[in-house]
């Protein structure tokens, strides 16, 4: 769930929200004439925004990523067994 409040309360209540956030780990949209204009959001969840936009614009990762996800779905797998005697 999201919070919404306007610029003017979100400045008002600034350092209760950082509290707040940190445990809720939710985001507040801010607004300014009932348009959003801000987001604030506990810095961890930041970080795997943050953290989710690099591994997506890794052009070569999301390539392994999405063959990861076909070998699965075509049974193209090996149990731990099989992986542990292969590797040695």
């Amino acid at each position: 769930m999201s919070t919404t409040m306007s610029i003017s309360e979100a400045r008002d209540q600034l350092t209760r929200l950082s509290d707040e956030l940190a445990q809720s780990h939710e985001a507040v949209t801010v607004t300014r004439r009932n348009e959003p204009v801000l987001a604030i959001l506990p810095w961890d969840l930041y970080e795997v925004i943050m953290e989710t936009l690099e591994v997506m614009s890794d052009v070569d990762l999301m390539a392994a990523l999405r063959q990861s996800v076909e070998d699965i779905a075509a049974g193209r797998t090996l149990s731990l067994d099989e992986l542990e005697r292969d590797l040695g």
